[in-house]
């Protein structure tokens, strides 16, 4: 290969620390349950993205459709930061059929990164999933526009649930489907295993990131109730005003419902995730309702009433006035998640 600059028809004489570090940097993409459940394989000029089938979840995620969704995350999260690199590329998606596990393949190509891309990287250290109660501040439709618009960037569809109606159904719809997973078979064994690892662990989801869900209730929230939560929150009445605040719920479909779509919208979620987190919004995504399929379905028609697919639920708002700053969640080094062979 060429040793010459990254642009025009040559590309640099050593892309292995900047493949290196882009690779960690997509290690900080958010996971189901913080498993992270990715394995990586760096070459000369290119980047393999492999599915980690140890790391599925066969009681929450039983078709695997979180676990691509969430690897579909990390494939954009690489993007921004090798954009970020000033290095163009091009992305081979399930690129052999004999080996589904084999997710994308990344390679580096002469020419000019994405600048689009490439603003979204000084916020992937900075995005956090936030479960606690959001401000009443309202998110501006020219965000809600803006997100809507990177996710069609990325193959998918955002529809927000802005209408009364449709938040209304949207909701119940959530509630229903947690009480259905609530009761089937090694779902809670599942849950409590990821969300108490270890002292030490690299994963899983930590208690100190999680607020206690009220006890008295008086509405049904579409926030996944975990079994350990030490994050506080400000004190607010409990009526349905209170619990919503100004947050807005956010559904992404696709098209088709196949393993591409899904790793198609983790991409369509990272996106989002990070361009609201630009705006200084607050995120947090809520795959517990696309985990049945009798939610899936009374999303699809009941709720939105449409013909595309749903995959994700993402809710945005502002963060509350009081609401201190959450610590980064646990994640692998490098070295625990690359392909050597």
């Amino acid at each position: 290969m060429a040793k010459t600059s990254r642009h025009g028809t040559g590309l640099s004489a050593d892309l292995s620390a900047d493949l290196s570090a882009a690779v960690s940097d997509a290690l900080r993409a958010p996971s189901v349950h913080n498993t992270q459940p990715w394995r990586w394989r760096i070459g000369a000029d290119r980047v393999e993205l492999h599915a980690d089938w140890t790391r599925h979840l066969p009681w929450t995620d039983p078709d695997r459709r979180d676990l691509m969704i969430s690897c579909g995350a990390a494939l954009h999260h690489l993007r921004v930061a090798l954009a970020a690199r000033d290095l163009a590329i091009r992305v081979r998606r399930m690129p052999d059929p004999d080996r589904l596990g084999h997710l994308a393949t990344i390679t580096v190509t002469p020419g000019d990164a994405d600048p689009a891309m490439a603003a979204l990287y000084p916020v992937i250290e900075q995005r956090r999933t936030d479960r606690r109660r959001m401000s009443h501040r309202p998110v501006p439709r020219h965000l809600l526009r803006e997100c809507a618009q990177q996710a069609e960037h990325q193959g998918a569809e955002l529809i927000a649930a802005t209408a009364p109606a449709v938040r209304e159904r949207l909701e119940a719809a959530l509630a229903r489907g947690a009480r259905e997973q609530q009761v089937a078979p090694g779902y809670a064994a599942e849950l409590a295993l990821w969300t108490a690892r270890y002292p030490g662990g690299r994963d899983g989801v930590p208690a100190e990131n999680v607020p206690a869900a009220p006890t008295d209730l008086l509405e049904p929230s579409p926030l996944r109730r975990f079994p350990r939560a030490r994050l506080s929150q400000p004190h607010q009445s409990l009526n349905k005003a209170a619990i919503r605040g100004g947050a807005e719920l956010l559904v992404l479909v696709t098209a088709e419902d196949e393993p591409l779509d899904w790793l198609r919208a983790g991409e369509a979620t990272s996106a989002v995730l990070l361009t609201a987190t630009r705006a200084g919004l607050a995120t947090t995504p809520l795959s517990q309702a696309i985990e049945t399929s009798v939610s899936r379905r009374e999303l699809r028609h009941s709720v939105l009433r449409v013909s595309a697919y749903p995959q994700l639920v993402v809710r945005i708002g502002w963060p509350a006035s009081r609401a201190a700053e959450l610590p980064p969640t646990p994640r692998r080094d490098l070295g625990s998640v690359l392909l050597t062979h």
